[in-house]
């Protein structure tokens, strides 16, 4: 009785690669050889998780609010508190600032320090603009009595709005660190990724601000 040893599939493809490998020369290659992902793609994907992450939080508040606008507890309404005029110059300014945002972006890709300081100190105005006016919406509202306490639909619009406005001062930090790093080390590769990482958050902060300004503003001042 003949002895055979037990050898792999003539089209093993891992066999097929090993005897490449060592034929060639070289050392024996199996799979995941290729490295770690680059920096960018790493960064990339992270970030759009975070952007995805952050779009499920608001959705909840969102579906917060829509569950609790009508717990007044006897209290005021979103018909009689909101004051559309002061939210659509908010909304004017927030909705410049992505322009002036992208025009940013546009200098970032060319180079041009000059277009991008502009650019990017326009943004910041524009956003700090939109805070002081949110700043003095939600002091109004206290001053009224209608504080985050007094009713279930306040604490649910508080939390909403307020949660915004505060990843726009977030925005707007991160905006002036970005504008350091270019005075410091110009427009390298990392900085870049860091400005159009910055773009697409400020860009998602936009997005949500519409959202909130149709359901929240519009659709409360109406009754």
């Amino acid at each position: 009785m003949t002895y055979i040893p037990f050898t792999s599939a003539p089209d093993d493809p891992y066999r097929m690669g090993q005897q490449r490998g060592v034929h060639g020369g070289g050392h024996a290659r199996g799979y995941g050889d290729a490295g770690p992902a680059p920096k960018r793609v790493v960064v990339a994907y992270g970030f759009w998780i975070f952007l995805l992450s952050d779009i499920v939080m608001f959705s909840a508040f969102f579906a917060t609010y829509a569950v609790l606008h009508g717990r007044t507890a006897h209290g005021p309404t979103a018909h009689e508190l909101f004051d559309t005029r002061n939210t659509a110059v908010e909304t004017a300014c927030l909705l410049a600032s992505t322009f002036t945002c992208s025009l940013a972006s546009i200098a970032t890709a060319v180079r041009n320090k000059p277009w991008f300081y502009a650019a990017m100190a326009v943004t910041c105005l524009l956003g700090l603009a939109f805070l002081s006016l949110e700043a003095r919406e939600f002091a109004g509202l206290v001053g009224r009595g209608a504080g985050p306490t007094r009713s279930a639909f306040l604490t649910a619009f508080f939390t909403l709005v307020g949660c915004h406005g505060l990843h726009v001062s977030l925005g707007i930090l991160w905006l002036l660190t970005m504008m350091a790093q270019v005075f410091a080390k110009g427009f390298r590769a990392h900085i870049e990724r860091r400005i159009l990482c910055f773009a697409l958050f400020w860009h998602t902060l936009d997005i949500i601000w519409v959202a909130i300004f149709s359901i929240v503003y519009l659709m409360g001042a109406s009754g």
